[in-house]
């Protein structure tokens, strides 16, 4: 579940709670101000933890993950979030029009991965190449072309550079397009079922409404 969503939900009922807490404590309990504020104050924090374990565990049980299986995906997703911005940052500040594409289409993947990954955190496995290594290369080619191509003369060399990251670039971008195929490639195989599974059943009521038509053309 979304974090900031977890959170509204969770001091949704938090909130009551504390207030009843406190109303309790005070008007009916006979307690002093303090002890009653105090006593609000832990009620609602104890439900806001009970909360957020039930719905840890809920989202983990669904993602068929451990509680070290979560962490080790999440901190692994939380560098690769920095990496993204060092990408974004470095791709956006190249004025080249003709790579224009070619920047906007690494983009679009490496942040499609990386949602597809923290919206279901077991993909995470299918795009460990990505994670571990080709996002890691696609940002050092995109850091050294950006500071190769804001230099304010350029000898034959840097040209020549250039000319040869911008083909690697290229290629990097077909292999990440192959890893948001592998991250997505279970439900490309679901979606074929389905439609196999959809035609097998247009054919079958075919079949059984039109028995004489079917029989004649065979």
């Amino acid at each position: 579940m979304n974090p900031i969503v977890s959170l509204i939900i969770r001091s949704f009922v938090a909130v009551p709670v504390t207030v009843l807490t406190g109303v309790v404590s005070f008007f009916i309990l006979g307690q002093n101000i303090l002890p009653s504020f105090a006593y609000a104050i832990a009620g609602g924090a104890v439900v806001h933890v009970i909360l957020s374990l039930m719905m840890n565990r809920r989202f983990l049980k669904k993602h068929q993950l451990t509680m070290k299986e979560f962490r080790y995906i999440r901190k692994n997703l939380a560098e690769a979030n920095k990496k993204i911005r060092r990408l974004n940052k470095s791709l956006f500040s190249i004025r080249e029009i003709s790579s224009v594409k070619q920047r906007i289409d690494i983009v679009r993947i490496t942040k499609k991965i990386q949602k597809l990954a923290l919206k279901e955190p077991k993909r995470f496995y299918q795009a460990e190449p990505f994670y571990f290594s080709h996002l890691d290369s696609v940002v050092e080619l995109t850091e050294k072309y950006s500071f190769l191509a804001s230099q304010p003369k350029k000898n034959l060399e840097i040209n020549q550079s250039l000319i040869e990251t911008r083909r690697t670039l290229n290629e990097m971008t077909r292999v990440l397009e192959n890893d948001l195929y592998r991250v997505i490639s279970d439900d490309v195989e679901d979606l074929n079922f389905e439609i196999d599974v959809a035609k097998h059943t247009i054919k079958k009521q075919k079949d059984s409404k039109f028995p004489d038509e079917n029989r004649w053309l065979k």
